[in-house]
């Protein structure tokens, strides 16, 4: 296939993530083949994504529902699933043996010339892809949870990843509507886990020590911070915070950040105490409450994608 052309994907692990990349690839015209090694999860996934796309239907991002649904195939083996298929994104538990396992069965499923994509949240490809005679095709392409209403996908491939897989790969999710960047290194965590496990920590540290609750945080960054950084990068938000630009931003303001940097760091904001305290103060949530929270989320996301996509981006 060239870049530019519908094809077939196949999903290996039906759960939240996989679930949600049917959605993405088939409503953009792709044919997908999503498996599971649990039957239960097979048999759940039909109706789950039906869920998945009443969100979107609601939200105005989609309306044919049904043609969506004749595109996705649910079947029983791996084997099955990447018969034919272009590219495959691996979506099973995030443990390096069982991503090793898979990956060098797909190493042998699959034509030479389709692309393997690790949906891990964390784990580097040269951890799970070393062995493989095909590991130049292998690459992680990390979403956002879910990636159906939040499009950002990171690619980060291993050092012998070949370059020209990379840029096939950027060219497949940017035609079905996701945002790619490229990772140009391995690093873990990736790009936007870094960025939030820096905020997290200092989350932590804030609340841990007792100078703010966790509940006027969160509303910091809500009511905050999330309200600018939902249109813009913090690059892009620093350079209308000065008269000129970046460069004053950081001249005027440098000076307060490198304090802020040389505090010491404490690693201790991760401990089973400051955990505990934080639990405490925020309240302990019954699960269906987090499942209701849940489709909340998914809604409000929804709303936020249509009015995104609905409004001009800044002229550079």
């Amino acid at each position: 296939m060239t870049d530019d052309t519908i094809g077939t994907i196949a999903i290996v692990g039906a759960g939240l993530i996989g679930r949600s990349w049917a959605i993405v690839f088939a409503r953009a015209g792709w044919q997908v083949n999503l498996t599971d090694a649990s039957s239960e999860a097979r048999d759940a996934a039909a109706r789950l994504i039906t869920q998945g796309l009443d969100v979107l239907v609601t939200a105005g991002l989609m309306q044919n529902v049904g043609a969506v649904h004749e595109r996705v195939s649910i079947v029983s083996s791996v084997a099955e699933a990447v018969a034919g298929a272009d590219i495959v994104q691996e979506c099973i538990a995030e443990k390096l043996d069982a991503k090793r396992e898979i990956f060098a069965q797909l190493d042998q499923l699959t034509a030479p010339t389709s692309i393997l994509a690790s949906s891990t949240s964390a784990i580097l490809a040269s951890n799970f892809t070393a062995e493989l005679a095909g590991r130049v095709r292998c690459l992680v392409a990390h979403p956002v949870n879910p990636p159906h209403l939040v499009p950002l996908v990171e690619l980060c491939g291993a050092p012998w990843t070949d370059p020209a897989c990379i840029r096939r790969a950027h060219a497949i999710y940017a035609s079905v509507g996701q945002v790619p960047i490229i990772v140009r290194r391995e690093v873990e965590g990736f790009v936007l886990n870094r960025l939030q496990g820096a905020l997290l920590s200092e989350a932590l540290r804030l609340v841990g020590e007792g100078i703010v609750s966790p509940q006027d945080l969160d509303k910091t960054v809500k009511d905050g911070l999330g309200l600018r950084w939902c249109f813009m990068g913090p690059f892009a938000t620093i350079e209308l915070n000065a008269p000129g630009g970046i460069g004053d931003y950081c001249a005027r303001y440098g000076d307060f950040y490198r304090r802020i940097v040389a505090e010491p760091p404490n690693p201790r904001v991760w401990d089973r105490d400051t955990i505990t305290r934080i639990v405490a103060s925020w309240g302990r949530q019954p699960e269906q409450t987090l499942k209701d929270r849940s489709a909340w989320r998914d809604q409000r996301l929804a709303a936020l994608r249509a009015h995104k996509l609905a409004q001009p981006e800044p002229q550079q």
